[in-house]
């Protein structure tokens, strides 16, 4: 059976992204595309309402763009149950508001027993103090945990 990933929303920003001129971006912007074509399918990649509701905005051609490189993906329905833990999820890693939907994939990502969430959001997701926030309150939820990672650690599987 293939390891599970969920696709965040940076992941598929960054593979469409004009090339960037910032050498950090540059560099994480060919990493993902690195791990795109050789890991991509070696896994079995989801998405979900949230991811679809974020890459649909902005510039319409790299919205259709963005669009197109997850049309394969299966996407995650949403529930009340993942509803409930992104509001838990927010409270525990203290989320500003606008950053909610990161709550949400984190949690749609716990809730389907997904094994990796995917992610250049370093601040609200792919981040050690989340990570361990998510397993000491999952721990008393009995709630599965996925590990996050960013690409660069994700690069064999």
């Amino acid at each position: 059976m293939k390891p599970s990933v969920y696709i965040e929303t940076t992941i598929i920003g960054y593979l469409t992204l004009r090339p960037s001129r910032d050498l950090i971006i540059a560099a994480q912007q060919q990493i993902t595309s690195d791990w795109w074509t050789t890991v991509r399918s070696e896994v079995d990649c989801y998405i979900s309402p949230f991811v679809i509701q974020e890459i649909s905005r902005g510039d319409k051609e790299m919205a259709k763009s963005r669009l197109e490189a997850t049309s394969d993906m299966a996407v995650l329905a949403v529930n009340e149950d993942i509803k409930q833990l992104a509001t838990k999820y927010m409270a525990a890693i203290g989320l500003p508001d606008r950053a909610a939907l990161d709550a949400f994939h984190l949690a749609t990502a716990a809730w389907y027993k997904v094994d990796y969430v995917l992610s250049w959001n370093c601040k609200h997701i792919a981040s050690a103090r989340v990570q361990k926030l998510l397993q000491a309150l999952n721990g008393a939820l009995d709630v599965h945990t996925p590990i996050l990672c960013t690409p660069q650690e994700l690069m064999e599987v």
